[in-house]
């Protein structure tokens, strides 16, 4: 992970300070998408752009590598009245496992203080990408920061990155 951040120039430097969060947290999120589970990704409202970049770039056909199973939240066209309500969120589970079957993970992106941050928190097999808030086994971020749009792309370049090697065998997610 280091000879990649390093690989990519002076511009990905910010991310070397938290890059064995960074690895850590890549690792189980590839392990997961290599396992053939599908990753639901959720974003609060300012961050749907990167959750459309996602959702339209992780699986082109110019990639030339296997498709990952990765579904925006939204195109899933449940309507979350209130992520923060019990009921609500147990009917999103419940959907969830009706067509997942416990194959599915949470890759939310946003901040902390966002209530579908709720239920990417709820689960410990999450993948969390979470500004303003320090939580566990997440990579932080601030939203404060005027580049957090190009460090969101960054960090994107370098999981796909992570994700083709895996994929094409170049390094061992195991190890």
């Amino acid at each position: 992970m280091l000879d990649a951040i390093r690989n990519e120039g002076a511009s990905f430097n910010w991310i070397e300070e938290q890059r064995f969060e960074w690895t850590a947290i890549t690792k189980h999120t590839v392990s997961q998408l290599l396992e053939g589970k599908t990753a639901i990704l959720l974003t609060d409202e300012r961050y749907k752009w990167f959750e459309h970049y996602i959702s339209s770039s992780i699986n082109s056909l110019t990639k030339e590598r296997p498709l990952v199973s990765v579904v925006a939240l939204d195109r899933l066209h449940y309507e979350s009245v209130q992520m923060s309500s019990g009921q609500s969120m147990q009917m999103l589970l419940d959907l969830l496992e009706l067509s997942f079957a416990d194959r599915y993970f949470f890759w939310y992106i946003g901040k902390g203080s966002d209530p579908r941050s709720e239920i990417a928190k709820s689960s410990t097999n999450s993948t969390l990408w979470i500004m303003n808030e320090e939580y566990p086994n997440s990579i932080h971020l601030s939203s404060y920061d005027p580049k957090i749009d190009i460090e969101l792309l960054q960090l994107y370049r370098l999981f796909e990155l992570s994700l083709n090697a895996a994929l094409f065998g170049e390094v061992e997610v195991d190890e």
